[in-house]
């Protein structure tokens, strides 16, 4: 085996690990941090993918802001209380009849998808690096990059006016 197939096999295994104890850990603020530790492994997926960018925006944006907020929200929430005993046995029921259901769903997509087989002499090294998606960006995608810009801008200054008035209004 090689190096990479090694490396796979053990994110793989980390990642389900950790994707398990998110669904059943009993404490909220551990089912984050599992949460946490499965972004951190897939990100090593994508750049075994050679999708260094797409790794850098799991970490940055899911891992980072994104978590941080839900521990946050958790925290605030005050979750001590054991949910176990408010759960029926109809809710228990629908949730595993649910599940069910999708299961034999994505059972039946994947039975029917059609999956194009890899050739080696086709693969482009380049596909996920920084330069090439910042090309693709800059040339192709340059309009809706600009106006996304615009938008977000726009959207920060309309956060700061409201912020300021809120402030300016608790002090008065």
């Amino acid at each position: 085996m090689k190096t990479t197939e090694i490396l796979f096999y053990v994110l793989t295994g980390i990642t389900l690990l950790s994707a398990i104890t998110v669904v059943t850990a009993r404490n909220p603020i551990h089912s984050v941090l599992a949460l946490i530790g499965t972004f951190f492994c897939l990100s090593g997926h994508y750049i075994l993918l050679n999708a260094q960018f797409l790794a850098a925006v799991n970490i940055i944006v899911y891992a980072g802001a994104i978590m941080v907020l839900f521990l946050f929200t958790i925290m605030f929430l005050n979750l001590r209380k054991d949910d176990e005993e408010s759960k029926t046995n109809m809710t228990k029921m629908a949730a595993v009849v649910v599940g069910g259901v999708l299961m034999i769903l994505l059972l039946a997509i994947f039975r029917v998808a059609q999956i194009d087989t890899f050739n080696p002499m086709e693969y482009n090294s380049q596909v996920g690096l920084v330069e090439s998606l910042g090309k693709v960006l800059y040339t192709d995608y340059l309009l809706p990059f600009e106006l996304a810009s615009v938008l977000f801008l726009v959207a920060m200054v309309g956060a700061v006016m409201l912020g300021k008035r809120e402030a300016g209004e608790r002090h008065f």
